[in-house]
């Protein structure tokens, strides 16, 4: 009889889980925005250079705004590989916590059951970000010399 072959887990550093987690967000955000292109509603509101269901027109300031508005986590996804632990879980939780608000808000009105249901996979995927970031390992001391 043959034993299975055991294979060994390996910890992931703190700050590529980070990343991670980032790029995952930024991937569900964007297709559910790309996906709202599928709506008859939205397409028709962009071809007439608006914002469906709002009263925000697509000119300069709207693009500045929204490109303003992504560059954060965008950023993070960087930023979580290059900044010290200490200021690297402070940016994390602050930034995923505003994020966590923004898409709340953002999803108040809406029925459409594919942006509630990337919504909340954004939302989670933020509380994950967050208490990763809350949950960072302490420095190691190391051990006084005699």
């Amino acid at each position: 009889m043959t034993t299975p072959r055991q294979y060994r887990d390996t910890p992931v550093d703190v700050k590529l889980v980070l990343c991670a987690l980032w790029v995952t967000m930024l991937l569900v955000f964007a297709y559910v925005d790309i996906f709202g292109f599928y709506r008859a509603d939205v397409l028709d509101a962009a071809l007439d250079g608006k914002v469906a269901t709002t009263a925000f027109t697509v000119n300069q300031v709207f693009l500045t705004s929204t490109l303003i508005y992504i560059l954060p986590p965008i950023l993070m996804v960087v930023l979580t590989l290059l900044l010290t632990p200490r200021v690297n879980r402070t940016v994390n939780i602050v930034v995923s916590f505003l994020y966590l608000i923004s898409i709340i808000v953002s999803c108040i009105g809406d029925t459409w059951v594919y942006y509630l249901l990337g919504s909340l996979i954004e939302v989670i995927l933020l509380v994950v970000i967050a208490r990763a970031a809350w949950k960072w390992p302490p420095p190691t001391v190391a051990p006084s010399q005699p």
